[in-house]
């Protein structure tokens, strides 16, 4: 059994061998020709592009042309180009008008320099391959432009909040682009979510204007119901244009602020600088009185100082300010501000006052004069005397040193010390910088003081002549008293440095056993009395080399005197009997030389000079007493 489309196959069967023996007669054939054509081409303004249409396959032969389809329809030639070989003979028909002109390259492809505006058109590219057909292809070229800086142009004039519908606010420009660009507008930095269509909370209007150019301009204009809210707020406007490759970019205006009418709803009154936390401000300043109303455009302000119930106008002016200069007590009182806006709520109270007070301090006055003299030991009340406003507070102090609060100040038993300067300050203590003070100088009157430096011992119990030592001695008292020494040499008294009222003198001399026996005295005096001291010294010895030469001097004495002695025995000794009998016994006789019979005389005075050496007890009276 024949299967069911047996009959078809039949039939088609001569067809085919048809076919085959006529791609054997045409062994030459080629495949339908194709192009490769983008069909989408985007540039910026200015660059250069170029068109490609490359046939796919291979064709030792063809025709390709260039066309462009303007508004109308119409397909004029642009160019031509014919395959001879491996050569394309390239060929222009018409480059309608454009500067620079269309241009051809080597591969057939279409050149557009500094692509414009009109440049963007669809071009068709056409390939006649003889026996393999004819194919054509359509490529849009797309030129962008980036538009101008966006420029803002706001409502310059002033917008009521009170009317009840949307007012025109600016008006946005965004030229010479392409594509037409987009405008937003912007408050406060976040978008306006604002319809085309006409409302009373708010609109835009947009208009699109194409230049001689070519290029697209664009005009938004915004227009808003507007509230208090709105005087601070901040606008601007954004052009957002495309770019090629699906990018796209925005271009912001400068921002800008609205000038509002709209009526007072608080008043503010108070008291400028300079002025204490407590409000006071002091006499002799010079003061300011601030008004502020919170409408706008700036109302006008009276200024008004209330006496007995009545206004006083002191100032009408558009900066709600008043200057009182020089300010004085007689000035405090009650003061007024008025803000005369006319439009304001009727509930809303556009009327001020505050409380002007003006703090003094007077000069002080002290019971006693600038000086004050007391007698040592007395006793004494100095009072100090204010007036101002606030109350003042008073405190005494002397040489920085707090004595007491309250005007009076009690001085009993005085003593020198109590010399000096006494101070009394008044102060206001809710106005810190107003203060005065007043001060006397006490001088107490009184016999001197006396002090001295002692003397101190030498380590080894005494004093030695000729030792130099330096005595000082200081006093004080009122009047100034005067220091003398009971020995010449005092230095003259001089001021204390660090002492006040202290007066010092100093005497150096050496010791001597006068000083040891007498002393010296330092005596300080004044019409009142005086003060004496005496020095004392206990021992003096003397110094140890003048011993040593009197000792020197006894022992010499001595000496001197035993020799004279001596000198004088041994003469007289010489002149006695005993002498003159041991010459006679001893002589030889007369014209007999005494040493002429040496050999035979020579042992007995030999003998004779050692029994004198033996103690010669023959003698009668022994020892040395018979010789010479």
């Amino acid at each position: 059994m024949e299967p069911p489309d047996a009959p078809a196959q039949a039939r088609g069967a001569p067809r085919l061998l048809l076919l085959a023996v006529l791609l054997a007669a045409h062994p030459d054939a080629q495949a339908e020709v194709r192009l490769s054509v983008p069909p989408l081409v985007e540039v910026m303004r200015g660059n250069s592009v170029i068109l490609d249409c490359t046939p796919t396959g291979t064709h030792d032969h063809y025709m390709l042309e260039w066309f462009l389809t303007d508004r109308s329809g119409a397909r004029p030639r642009l160019a031509s180009a014919e395959m001879q070989g491996s050569e394309l003979q390239v060929t222009m028909h018409d480059t309608r008008g454009r500067s620079p002109p269309y241009q051809l390259d080597s591969q057939g492809r279409l050149v557009l320099a500094e692509a414009q505006v009109g440049d963007e058109r669809d071009y068709v590219c056409v390939v006649r391959a003889g026996a393999a057909g004819t194919a054509e292809a359509t490529a849009r070229l797309n030129v962008f432009a980036k538009p101008e800086a966006t420029e803002v142009s706001p409502n310059k004039g002033t917008l009521s909040v009170m009317e009840d519908s949307a007012q025109e606010i600016a008006t946005c420009n965004s030229r010479n682009g392409n594509p037409a660009p987009k405008i937003t507008w912007y408050r406060n930095g976040q978008r306006l979510e604002v319809p085309v269509e006409m409302n009373p909370e708010g609109y835009m209007t947009s208009r699109t204007v194409r230049e001689a150019s070519g290029l697209l301009s664009l005009t938004s204009t915004l227009y808003l119901r507007l509230r208090k809210d709105d005087r601070d707020a901040s606008f601007h406007c954004a052009a957002h244009y495309s770019l090629p490759e699906g990018r796209h970019d925005r271009l912001d205006s400068p921002t800008f602020h609205l000038t509002l009418h709209y009526p007072t709803e608080h008043v503010q009154f108070w008291v400028g600088s300079p002025s204490t936390p407590a409000g006071w401000v002091r006499e002799g300043d010079t003061v300011q009185l601030l008004c502020r109303g919170d409408g706008s455009p700036s109302p006008e302000y009276t200024l008004f100082r209330l006496q007995d119930e009545q206004e006083e106008v002191l100032n009408v002016n558009l900066e709600g300010n008043l200057t009182l200069e020089g300010v004085t007590r007689g000035q405090s009182g009650t003061y007024g501000c008025r803000v005369e806006d006319y439009d304001a709520a009727d509930d809303v109270q556009l009327s001020k006052t505050l409380e002007l007070r003006v703090a003094y301090l007077d000069p002080l006055e002290l019971s006693e004069g600038k000086v004050l003299s007391l007698p040592l030991n007395s006793s004494a009340v100095v009072n100090c005397s204010v007036h101002g406003l606030p109350t003042p507070a008073l405190r005494w102090t002397k040489d920085s040193t707090p004595l007491g609060d309250g005007p009076m100040l009690s001085l009993s038993s005085i003593t020198f010390d109590s010399n000096g300067t006494y101070v009394c300050e008044a102060s206001l203590p809710t106005v810190p910088v107003l203060s005065r003070t007043q001060n006397f100088t006490l001088l107490v009157q009184g016999s001197p003081e006396l002090k001295t430096a002692e003397i101190e011992p030498k380590a080894d119990g005494s004093w030695r002549e000729g030792d130099e030592v330096t005595l000082i001695c200081s006093a004080r008292g009122h009047p100034d008293p005067k220091l003398s020494w009971s020995q010449l040499g005092g230095s003259p008294a001089e001021p204390i440095p660090g002492r006040q009222g202290w007066v010092s003198s100093s005497l150096t001399l050496k010791v001597t056993s006068a000083l040891s026996r007498d002393g010296i005295s330092c005596e300080a005096s004044n019409p009142h009395g005086n003060k004496r001291h005496v020095f004392h010294f206990g021992t003096v010895s003397p110094q140890t080399s003048q011993a040593g030469v009197a000792v020197m001097a006894v022992a010499v004495s001595v000496g001197l005197l035993l020799l004279v002695v001596a000198v004088f025995y041994c003469m007289r000794r010489k002149g006695g009997p005993c002498c003159r009998q041991r010459r006679e016994k001893g002589a030889p006789p007369p014209g007999e030389p005494g040493l002429s019979h040496s050999g035979s005389e020579q042992p007995e005075q030999t003998g004779l000079l050692m029994g004198g050496a033996s103690g010669g007890a023959r003698g009668g009276s022994g020892g040395f007493g018979d010789e010479c």
